[in-house]
């Protein structure tokens, strides 16, 4: 076994075809299939099998590709700190929560790199579960992972399970944000028997996995409106409740500009018991870059801002 086999595995499960691997690493697709063979007569083990949708991972495949991947990024860590020509691409890639927050601190972040070299930046915005798997099969270096206060012992033995590092970037309670034209948005004190009537948007992600659908909702306390449009991106929930008045919803502190941009308002809700953490999530033997860092320098920045709003 050498690290090609490594490379020739992870590319299989990738693309879940030896054919389409093969084009992938340039090379015929007997070659790739009889490494294939190998790898798995070596390690004594099948690594993959073929499905209806195409060649996937056996469980010890699975297990094996977890160590394959930290291998190879290990082996490109490596060869960027001893390379004596370092790249000058501006390489970045982190999983998110879809928070209006970070959106704007990831907008400040964009316009401090230099335009003058290669630029190569991942962002994807995705429930928590997925941003941790992200990490795990190295497919990105940083995540931010959300989850309310009712799940921390679930994420905090899933993060210790993964062997990967956390550190709290905030503590915050959830708002209703709504259109300045809802008629809730001028009422004194709101409570939560005031959404009845409304629709609710809200991401449809099933956090908890190990939980049915229904318990991990009722758990986030989901039950404020029988109104409910599930949405997947901030772009469509910014349009819908800008337009439709009678919209709300849940959500971390958003930063004044976004809210004028959109027409909206944000206001606490007395009896809302919403309180969530935000993680920063990466793996133990990885080092934070100075993109990284940048980035979560423009995020504090825009927090601290946030933890100074008077918010109704």
């Amino acid at each position: 076994m050498n690290i090609m086999h490594l490379k020739y595995a992870v590319e299989v499960a990738k693309t879940g075809s030896i054919t389409r691997a093969a084009e992938n690493l340039f090379m015929g697709q007997p070659n790739l299939s009889k490494a294939i063979r190998e790898l798995e007569e070596n390690l004594g083990v099948t690594l993959f099998k073929r499905t209806s949708k195409g060649i996937v991972p056996t469980e010890k495949g699975e297990e094996f590709l977890v160590y394959a991947k930290r291998i190879l990024v290990q082996i490109d860590e490596l060869e960027s700190i001893y390379n004596s020509h370092p790249s000058e691409k501006q390489s970045f890639s982190i999983s998110i929560p879809r928070g209006s927050y970070m959106a704007y601190g990831f907008t400040n972040f964009v316009k401090r790199l230099d335009r003058d070299k290669e630029i190569e930046i991942y962002y994807k915005e995705t429930n928590s579960v997925e941003a941790i798997s992200n990490i795990v099969q190295s497919n990105y270096n940083l995540a931010i992972i959300r989850f309310r206060d009712v799940f921390e012992q679930y994420f905090t033995r899933l993060l210790r399970e993964k062997e990967l590092r956390a550190e709290l970037l905030w503590q915050f309670r959830y708002i209703a944000v709504m259109s300045k034209d809802n008629p809730l948005a001028k009422k004194p004190v709101l409570t939560c028997a005031d959404f009845a009537d409304c629709i609710e948007i809200l991401h449809s992600d099933n956090t908890v996995p190990t939980l049915p659908t229904v318990e991990a909702k009722r758990m986030e306390n989901i039950e404020n409106s029988n109104k409910k449009i599930y949405v997947f991106e901030r772009g469509s929930q910014m349009e819908l409740l800008s337009n439709i008045p009678e919209s709300f919803m849940w959500v971390s502190p958003i930063p004044q500009k976004i809210l004028d941009r959109y027409g909206l308002v944000q206001r606490s809700v007395s009896d809302a018991d919403y309180n969530y953490k935000d993680m920063i999530v990466y793996g133990r033997s990885y080092r934070l870059s100075e993109l990284d860092h940048m980035y979560l320098e423009e995020l504090r920045d825009v927090i601290s801002g946030l933890e100074h709003l008077d918010v109704e």
